[in-house]
């Protein structure tokens, strides 16, 4: 069974046992997290959400992303800047879908 699960704005399909990476969450590692804002779980299609449905998982890290590079130039300016983020992430392992 797989369920379709919204968290950091940004949408997941996840199956029991899958590692995913979302934006970060509380919580230190081996922490378990609760995700309740799901969409689908298997045939059944939330509007928008499925009442009762939840979705277990376990915090594996609490680590950072890969460096973004952002630079922006005016034309015939001569001005430039140039600048580096690097997203706070959370990896998360499905441990339990229920279906509510």
């Amino acid at each position: 069974m797989f369920a379709v699960i919204q968290t950091g704005g940004k949408q997941y399909k996840v199956a029991k046992d899958d590692v995913i990476r979302v934006e970060k969450l509380a919580g230190d590692e081996g922490a378990q997290v609760v995700l309740d804002q799901v969409l689908m779980v298997g045939d059944k299609i939330g509007a928008p959400l499925v009442a009762g449905a939840t979705v277990t998982a376990q915090v594996v890290a609490q680590a950072r992303g890969p460096k973004l590079i952002v630079f922006k130039k005016r034309r015939r300016q001569s001005s430039r800047r140039k600048n580096g983020h690097r997203q706070d992430i959370t990896i998360l392992r499905i441990t339990d879908i229920t279906a509510g």
